[in-house]
């Protein structure tokens, strides 16, 4: 059993034998994403298993049925399905358009006006993952921007 001799829970920021952290919330575990799919099922069926570990996908009906925190897949994406789930979505919310692979320029950069964060073609299940990977990266870094530093009096 290890026992530590010099734990102190006074919270100086980094201290090395301080067990506080300077962030409240940043000693939580995080929870794993949910990726919710609005849209046409079929085209992410084997999404799931490109994920990371502990990340799960759900299917919903509408865009008011997504949580806080979720990143949403917009499947056959079209211009009015993006804007109107950034209407009713948070600013934090991240959408992720999927659109076919022939899709014209124009489509793209519609759903990337409408509110899309991003807008991948295709669908080929392990670039598809890539991108909401690299969705809830930003996603968690947002969290840091508002974080007010150590006061400098």
């Amino acid at each position: 059993m290890l026992v530590q001799l010099n734990r102190s829970d006074r919270n100086r920021a980094f201290a090395p034998n301080s067990t506080a952290v300077p962030v409240p919330g940043l000693d939580r575990r995080r929870s794993d994403a949910v990726v919710v799919v609005l849209g046409q099922a079929g085209r992410v069926a084997a999404l799931e298993k490109q994920l990371p570990a502990g990340w799960s996908v759900r299917f919903a009906a509408s865009a008011g049925a997504v949580l806080p925190d979720e990143i949403v897949l917009i499947s056959g994406a079209r211009e009015d399905a993006v804007r109107a789930a950034r209407a009713v979505l948070s600013a934090r919310t991240r959408i992720v358009a999927l659109v076919d692979e022939s899709a014209a320029a124009e489509l793209v950069t519609g759903v990337l006006t409408a509110g899309a964060d991003a807008c991948v073609r295709g669908g080929q299940p392990a670039i598809l993952a890539s991108h909401l990977v690299a969705c809830r990266r930003r996603q968690l870094a947002d969290r840091w921007l508002n974080v007010a530093g150590p006061s400098e009096e």
